[in-house]
């Protein structure tokens, strides 16, 4: 843990699944929040609500004012459009260009970590608007977690309707993939630390949770964590996108969203290092299956 130097943070995306868990942990901290809304929101329990659109300039300067820190928590594939990837192009150089202009101190961003090979587009783009921030002239600790394991997090209900939903499952070959799956309250640690962490220049950090483990491991030991046993049957082939429809049947996840993760999920999403952690202080992480059970108990 790195103790708060305080001051404003600004959290955009502060009503999304990462938001609604750090701005009470940036308040515990010692900061004083101001979070963003595309709608009209009353401030309550000390964060002051900003309406504004990163896509117009003119609705930054205010939400910007004053800020020491800014994250930068916004995701526009959640919208399900076909040009996500352009729109994070966009929101993410408004995003720089009005921090600078404040006068911002930190940015801190929570990305996508990068594949050993070619990244689906939406890792890509994640990656993408990490490097359209750290190019900018405010100092950047980008942040790259794979699953984060928690209540509201699109890739843990997958997981979890899976696991939970089906007494046995044809498993695509994508679920061979290995992540290191993190819990969120640790994610959220790391986001508040980076804050104040001292930094040189802007750098990415990777965010592993403490397990390997590939799709199937995961699908069972949710599934024991219920007491279920779950037994899955290996093909040899099940396109992205049949796979994404087959998903939207079983679990609650739209179509979009469900094809971009699958294409992610096509090769391990592994860290490069684990420097994080021993930089903020941060060595015993939560376990798989304790992240598991308190976001099952918050389903």
């Amino acid at each position: 843990m790195i103790k708060s130097n305080g001051g404003v943070a600004l959290v955009t995306g502060g009503s999304g699944f990462i938001g609604r868990a750090l701005i009470p942990a940036l308040q515990a901290r010692g900061f004083r929040v101001a979070a963003t809304t595309r709608r009209p929101r009353a401030s309550a329990l000390g964060v002051v609500w900003h309406t504004c659109d990163l896509l117009e300039p003119a609705s930054l300067p205010d939400a910007f004012a004053g800020a020491r820190v800014a994250y930068y928590l916004v995701h526009s594939m959640g919208g399900g459009g076909s040009n996500f990837r352009d729109l994070e192009r966009r929101t993410s150089e408004a995003f720089v260009a009005a921090a600078a202009k404040a006068r911002v101190e930190r940015i801190v961003y929570l990305g996508g970590p990068a594949p050993p090979g070619v990244p689906s587009e939406h890792l890509r783009s994640r990656l993408e608007v990490g490097e359209i921030l750290r190019a900018g002239a405010v100092p950047v600790a980008e942040l790259r977690a794979s699953m984060v394991i928690g209540h509201g997090s699109a890739s843990w209900q997958i997981v979890r309707d899976l696991a939970v939903r089906l007494p046995v499952m044809v498993l695509p070959k994508w679920l061979a993939s290995r992540t290191r799956p993190v819990a969120l309250s640790d994610v959220v640690e790391a986001l508040v630390s980076a804050a104040d962490l001292p930094l040189t220049q802007s750098e990415w950090f990777d965010l592993p949770g403490p397990e390997v483990m590939n799709g199937q491991q995961i699908l069972e030991r949710i599934a024991a964590l219920r007491g279920r046993r779950f037994l899955a049957l290996k093909v040899p082939f099940l396109s992205p996108r049949l796979s994404a429809l087959w998903l939207r049947l079983i679990t609650r996840t739209d179509f979009a969203l469900a094809r971009e993760l699958v294409l992610g999920l096509q090769q391990d999403l592994l860290p490069k290092d684990e420097r994080f952690w021993p930089l903020i202080n941060h060595p015993q992480l939560m376990s798989f299956d304790a992240a598991a059970r308190y976001a099952l108990a918050s389903d």
